[in-house]
């Protein structure tokens, strides 16, 4: 018979979680030594339960669990180091990155230089760090990390990008160089940029969005992000 797996205090976050039978919740956590999991909280939702204060989003968390099949059980869930609490305005930044990890992440499958990038991006956006660049450089890591980064300095024949040149991006894939009037040119220099990861100039981060969030649709496969679909909506809400 197989014996069930103990792990004990493994860093961790909350991605999501929701209701399970009366009282109970399957939480889904980032662990940096074993992927993502998916682990019944028992008895999570009862009033007095030890989960309340450490099952929440944005928090670093030392978490112990068991189990012998796919979904484990959840034992302890501890406040590690810091209390952290992502700004109001911010927090859809922070759902919006939970979501591309559960989603591009397979379970069991151990990301842990993905887990400390998130780990810095979520305390950079608490400090008040710029959002858009955190953002932009969460999303270029994370496909380096998943293996569908792209080598912006260079061009599929070898050439190296030049800040005067005009660029098209296919997905996932290549650089190649295009006239300017070309449908969805780039600039040389916001390739650059966006290769050192510099974004502090306003064209290289909407360039840096439109190319980087090409690449992550195409990895979604036709699936969408629950989370971007609010940020359009308040956007559009607060221009009308």
């Amino acid at each position: 018979m197989k014996s069930a797996r103990r792990v004990w205090l493994t860093p961790a976050y909350l991605l999501h979680q929701y209701a399970y039978r009366d009282t109970s919740r399957i939480a889904e956590v980032f662990t940096r030594e074993h992927g993502r999991l998916s682990l019944f909280a028992r008895g999570a939702r009862a009033p007095k339960s030890a989960f309340r204060a450490g099952l929440r989003p944005f928090q670093r968390l030392l978490i112990s669990w068991v189990g012998k099949s796919e979904a484990g059980q959840l034992t302890a869930a501890e406040i590690e180091g810091d209390f952290t609490q992502l700004p109001a305005p911010r927090l859809m930044s922070g759902f919006y990155l939970n979501e591309l990890l559960l989603k591009l992440t397979e379970r069991f499958d151990p990301h842990p230089q993905l887990f400390e990038l998130y780990s810095r991006t979520i305390s950079a956006m608490t400090a008040g760090h710029p959002e858009e660049a955190q953002l932009r450089r969460f999303e270029k890591r994370l496909l380096e990390e998943l293996g569908y980064g792209v080598d912006f300095s260079r061009t599929d024949a070898g050439e190296r990008v030049v800040p005067g040149g005009f660029y098209r991006v296919r997905p996932q894939r290549v650089v190649m160089r295009c006239e300017a009037e070309a449908p969805e040119a780039v600039p040389g220099r916001s390739l650059i940029e966006l290769s050192d990861e510099s974004f502090e100039n306003v064209d290289t981060l909407r360039d840096a969005k439109r190319i980087l969030r090409a690449s992550i649709e195409a990895c979604l496969d036709g699936r969408t992000l629950g989370s971007r679909v609010v940020m359009k909506s308040l956007h559009r809400r607060e221009q009308a």
